[in-house]
This record gives structure tokens, C-alpha cells and sequence, in this order.
């Protein structure tokens, strides 16, 4: 019964630390090209986007949001620059 109870211990202090504290970005993720909590910035064109609002499309496991049609098409012509200029402007402000 005491492993038991050690067990639990830790099970509960791995939880917390997995949803609260350093490992909480692997569960929640950090995506650099989010302005706020409920906005992203459009990678065509550098618009803030809400979240509920405009175009969303996955590109590699990450999720980008459009303020327009015609954002989300040309990121879909070429996406790779707007990716690659989205990784070089958050590399500059760390």
C-alpha cells in the first residue's frame, strides 16, 4: 500500500508538472506567430486575425490564420517563404 501511495505522489506532481509548468508547451504548444491568446498574425500580409475569424489552414503540424481569401491563396501558392519569413522574424526577437 505505501508504493501505492508514492505512486500516486508522483503521478499527481507529474501531472501538474506537465500541465502547468515546463512541460506545458508540449501539451498546449507555443506558436511564435500567435499575437494574443485569442489572435495570429497573418503571414502574408501581417494583419492581427482572431482566432474564430478569417482562414485557418495546418501546414506542417502548425496552425496559420488568414485575414482574407486572397492571404490564404497566396500562402497556398508558395507557402514555404511565408513560413520561412515568419521563422527568421520571431528568430530576431529572441
Amino acid at each position: 500500500m505505501e508504493g501505492f501511495a508514492s505512486l500516486l505522489i508522483y503521478a499527481v506532481l507529474f501531472y501538474f508538472l506537465m500541465r502547468y509548468g515546463c512541460g506545458a508547451h508540449m501539451v498546449h504548444g507555443h506558436h511564435k506567430h500567435k499575437v494574443e491568446d485569442n489572435q495570429f498574425t497573418d503571414p502574408v500580409c501581417g494583419k492581427p486575425v482572431v482566432t474564430e475569424q478569417g482562414y485557418g489552414v495546418m501546414y506542417e503540424g502548425t496552425l496559420y490564420r488568414f485575414c482574407s481569401k486572397h492571404c490564404l491563396d497566396q500562402f497556398d501558392e508558395q507557402p514555404k517563404i511565408f513560413v520561412h519569413y515568419l521563422k527568421k522574424e520571431n528568430h530576431h526577437e529572441s
